[in-house]
């Protein structure tokens, strides 16, 4: 399978991993995984490699993310969204600061990364300790928020767009806004609309592949077993899997900006026998061979270059 990057339009009520699940199932190809969590109750923009394209994530730079939120002012959860039990309750306040709260929260900070997350601590998720009743420590780390706007309020709920860094929980950013106007509270609803590059422009979303696999858009029975709801068998996944690969982004938003050149013949060779890559430009770049498909991700210095990531072709199919 050719390397590359697809945007999914998660739905709310399923883990990063279940979307990841849900399409080796359809692309019957093991190599698949997300570049960056969403929350189960979040919505919006999942980035998943496919094939080959798994090798690459640890170098995709997704740099700024951009969400929309609606923080409920009033009551704090155990898990800073909707999923989690009430554990605190306080007045709603005149909104009066808000806007000057906001802009106050803005710029480099340290955030502690809340109980409930994938964040491993001697590699156990955090939500593994906090289900188990365990209190552990954690260090804060240092997270950006380039923007943070109200765009509307509605009884004790706050729409607010937020342009953060990679590594921000907008959970724990909305209890401290809710700490600063006094008050406490957690997230209703949350977004993702871009994370670096990528948007919801061509994403694929469940109730197509639903629709495509069982003919009924509903992804609750189509691709997801509700309590007490047998899931709709599928039928052909031929026509969910060109779905799916028709929006497969081979490098061009994921590495927008990084140059790029065709490798063949003797250099191709010594590049995929022993990852042996030819002089390239200063600073990172991709090989791509003559199909047009990433064969490596390289770092050029002084004239000279290394192979970061090889990316074997895949086999062609026996006759």
């Amino acid at each position: 399978m050719r390397p590359g990057f697809v945007v999914v339009d998660k739905p709310p009520g399923i883990t990063s991993h279940d979307v990841v699940g849900t399409l080796r199932a359809i692309l019957r190809e093991r190599r698949v995984g997300h570049t960056g969590t969403l929350d189960p109750f979040a919505t919006g923009v999942l980035v998943v490699a496919v094939g080959p394209a798994t090798r690459l994530i640890s170098f995709l730079d997704e740099g700024a993310k951009v969400y929309e939120a609606t923080l409920r002012l009033g009551a704090r959860t155990a898990t800073g969204d909707l999923d989690g039990e009430v554990t605190a309750t306080a007045p709603v306040p005149p909104l009066d600061g808000l806007d000057a709260a906001l802009a106050a929260r803005c710029g480099v900070q340290d955030q502690r990364p809340p109980a409930y997350s994938a964040v491993k601590l001697h590699g156990r998720p955090l939500y593994s300790y906090a289900r188990a009743g365990v209190d552990v420590e954690v260090d804060a780390r240092s997270i950006r928020v380039d923007e943070l706007r109200c765009l509307g309020v509605h009884g004790a709920d706050v729409r607010l767009r937020a342009v953060v860094s990679r590594g921000t929980y907008v959970r724990t950013l909305g209890e401290a806004i809710a700490a600063d106007l006094g008050t406490v509270g957690h997230l209703v609803a949350l977004r993702r609309l871009q994370s670096g590059p990528f948007d919801l422009t061509d994403a694929v979303t469940w109730p197509e592949l639903s629709a495509l696999l069982t003919g009924d858009p509903d992804w609750r029975v189509g691709l997801r077993s509700a309590p007490g709801v047998p899931r709709v068998p599928w039928g052909d996944r031929g026509p969910a899997r060109d779905h799916v690969l028709a929006r497969l982004d081979e490098g061009a938003r994921a590495f927008a900006g990084l140059p790029a050149r065709t490798v063949a013949g003797r250099d191709r060779e010594r590049l995929l026998a022993g990852g042996v890559a030819p002089p390239g430009p200063e600073g990172r770049f991709l090989l791509r061979g003559e199909d047009g498909a990433i064969l490596a991700l390289c770092e050029g210095a002084g004239g000279q270059a290394r192979a970061l990531r090889v990316l074997p072709p895949e086999p062609a199919p026996s006759p």
